[in-house]
């Protein structure tokens, strides 16, 4: 870590002029980029005591190694610039912001003396009901809309309702008949809380029961002659329908049931439910719960239900007849007694197996894993729990500098062949793909785990190695003090493949693959870079030299974030294994012949039909395939007389190790 006294610039130097400055690190990237009104002051700023900083900005003025500037004749050129070079250089200590909506529910808020109708979004409040989410926000609103002809609560804000109240007449709404104005006295609070406890029951599924309501009451008065009245009922009935159609029908009309799935992983679970009544989808709830103790899936399914019906507070909780489950809960008898006593009639739980359930069942799972992937996203994007994550690893290893940038390497591969790896860079807690890379293996290295772990490393902090000397080579890079203000610098710098080096190196593995990496950084002279290994069975993190594994808290932000890394490498290793078995599986002898393209390739498969009659074609009978000429003729034949004098018939079998795919000699 630099000390910023070593490129502190001279007060005296620094213009009072507005301008944009970069602080780049020791590899001249930049690390973050701001504006000031008065760039003497504001620079001044960040060499005042270390002590006096916020903890980031202490973490960033140590990773830094120079300071430069660039004067512009605006303020706003100056927020314009500053815009400009965050998009194109994105420092890693910048702060960005990203969007953190969450879907829209709508909410009944029952606790009120007069009940209102919402949209919300955020946490959830005491008494109030919800019913949701609803995506996009549009779609709630018109429903809302609708439902106002036949349910007239208010929408309003509190401080609509008192200047209503005060004055004496109600807003727009209560004049054209879409609120039932309790404001100015037209209902009681019990007529208007009426109001809003038959407008839940209809959202909550009971569309039929106010349908049918209206159809008798609509057939009463054309009894009456009130054709008017009809009319109006008439019109109320069609909203109502257009509402209860927009819900699609996904089971039978007469099943009533709530349909629950889990997504999970060492440390967290998911869980989704969808409530189904009278074969339509009326809500949707979800929750993330973090694993405290090592439970099974039936354990969590019993735990969700006891609180899912043991609130009691939503209208979603209604129990209905069945219970689908993704696995039957540990208590099964049990949990059935105990929803039987709280609905006054049986209750079924069982997990669907086959037909429309079973299918509704896997939607509900996919939102489930989509909620948790969503989940994994925010948190690692949060800088606080990213910060401290961070923090947690440098103290739990017990490094003496802090994790800027973490690489991690897996190997991939099927009984030893196509032996691949992957490098993932993490920075700051984020990834960082512009940097992932990727290796193919071959021959010793590919013969076990250690060795191609060993040869992995040392090929990328060789390239590091040759990277840097050629980086310091370079004539007229920096100043001749090596560091310092660099004024109206916007010379870019050369982008470089491996020239960053990472403060931590993890493997995935365990003691064996650890030893393996420190060896080769061994061989290569690098001894400022650190090297873990995360073993997957009991997520162990083990160092080169240790005997026993350092244990990290199972839910401790350290070691999410070690999984996260190491996840991702194993993602990005088998996504290229696949990709070269695929490749090596399509592999055929007319590939190396030169000058013969993918289509004459197919030109003269499908004019013999086998490689093997094509071995046995005459110069003469291969010219018979239309674009072959005698020369790319005889080029082919001696191609194929080579391959067959290698492999053929008569050669003797190749031996081959069925347990690592290596190819014995004989």
């Amino acid at each position: 870590m630099a000390d910023p006294a070593t490129y502190r610039p001279k007060t005296g130097e620094i213009p009072q002029d507005p301008g944009v400055y970069r602080f780049r690190d020791q590899h001249q990237r930049v690390v973050y980029v701001g504006k000031a009104k008065n760039l003497r002051s504001r620079l001044n700023s960040y060499f005042a005591n270390p002590q006096s900083l916020m903890p980031r900005t202490r973490a960033m003025v140590h990773t830094a190694a120079s300071v430069e500037w660039t004067v512009v004749g605006s303020e706003l050129e100056a927020l314009q610039l500053e815009y400009t070079w965050i998009k194109e250089f994105n420092p890693r200590f910048n702060v960005m912001f990203r969007d953190d909506k969450s879907y829209p529910y709508l909410a009944v808020t029952l606790g009120e003396k007069y009940p209102r109708v919402q949209v919300m979004r955020g946490d959830r409040r005491k008494d109030t009901r919800y019913f949701g989410p609803f995506y996009p926000a549009k779609a709630i609103r018109e429903t809302v809309d609708t439902l106002l002809r036949v349910f007239p609560v208010r929408t309003c804000s509190s401080g609509v309702f008192k200047r209503a109240e005060r004055s004496g007449r109600p807003c727009l709404l209560g004049y054209i008949d879409k609120c039932s104005a309790p404001c100015v006295g037209r209902v009681s609070a019990d007529e208007h809380r009426e109001l809003a406890i038959q407008f839940c029951d209809f959202m909550s599924g009971q569309a039929g029961r106010f349908i049918r309501d209206l159809e008798q009451r609509m057939a009463a008065a054309v009894a009456e002659l009130d054709y008017e009245a009809a009319a109006r009922i008439r019109d109320d009935i069609a909203a109502l329908k257009r509402v209860f159609e927009r819900n699609t029908v996904v089971l039978s009309e007469d099943t009533d049931a709530d349909v629950f799935a889990l997504a999970e992983d060492e440390l967290e679970a998911a869980a989704q439910v969808f409530h189904v009544r009278g074969g339509r989808i009326r809500g949707q709830r979800g929750w993330v719960v973090e694993k405290v103790e090592d439970m099974s899936t039936a354990d969590l399914v019993e735990h969700l239900l006891q609180q899912v019906y043991g609130e009691g507070s939503s209208s979603n909780n209604r129990i209905p007849r069945e219970v689908l489950v993704p696995v039957l809960p540990s208590n099964e008898e049990q949990m059935r007694e105990w929803l039987r006593g709280l609905r006054g009639a049986r209750v079924d739980i069982r997990v669907p197996q086959r037909g429309d359930k079973a299918t509704l069942r896997g939607t509900v799972e996919q939102n489930a894993a989509d909620s948790l992937r969503l989940h994994k996203s925010r948190r690692a994007g949060d800088i606080t729990t990213r910060s401290a994550a961070l923090q947690q690893l440098q103290e739990a290893l017990d490094l003496p500098q802090p994790l800027m940038r973490i690489e991690c390497f897996d190997i991939s591969h099927v009984q030893g062949t196509n032996v691949v790896a992957s490098m993932v860079v993490v920075e700051d807690g984020l990834p960082r793909k512009a940097d992932y890379r990727r290796f193919s293996i071959t021959g010793d290295a590919a013969r076990d785990d250690t060795a191609s772990m060993y040869d992995v490393i040392s090929r990328r902090f060789r390239n590091y190695l040759a990277e840097q000397n050629s980086l310091d080579s370079l004539p007229g890079e920096g100043n001749d003090d090596g560091g310092g203000p660099v004024a109206d610098s916007t010379r870019p710098v050369a982008r470089q493949k491996f020239a960053y080096p990472p403060n931590l190196v993890v493997v995935d593995g365990g003691q064996p693959q650890v030893r393996a990496a420190a060896r080769a950084l061994g061989d290569l002279g690098i001894d400022d870079v650190f090297v873990v290994g995360l073993a997957k069975r009991l997520e162990e993190v083990w160092l080169p030299e240790g005997e026993f594994p350092v244990i990290l808290p199972r839910a401790s932000e350290g070691l999410f974030l070690l999984q996260r890394i190491r996840d991702e490498a194993h993602r990005f290793a088998i996504a290229y294994h696949r990709q070269k078995r695929g490749k090596s599986m399509t592999v055929s002898v007319l590939d190396d012949v030169p000058g013969l393209g993918p289509a004459k390739r197919r030109s003269l498969l499908k004019h013999f039909g086998s490689v093997r009659k094509l071995r046995n074609a005459s110069v003469e009978e291969l010219q018979q395939v239309q674009g072959v000429g005698p020369a790319l003729a005889a080029v082919i034949r001696g191609q194929l007389a080579k391959e067959g004098s290698g492999n053929g018939s008569d050669a003797p079998p190749t031996a081959v190790n069925m347990t690592t795919g290596e190819i014995l000699e004989s």
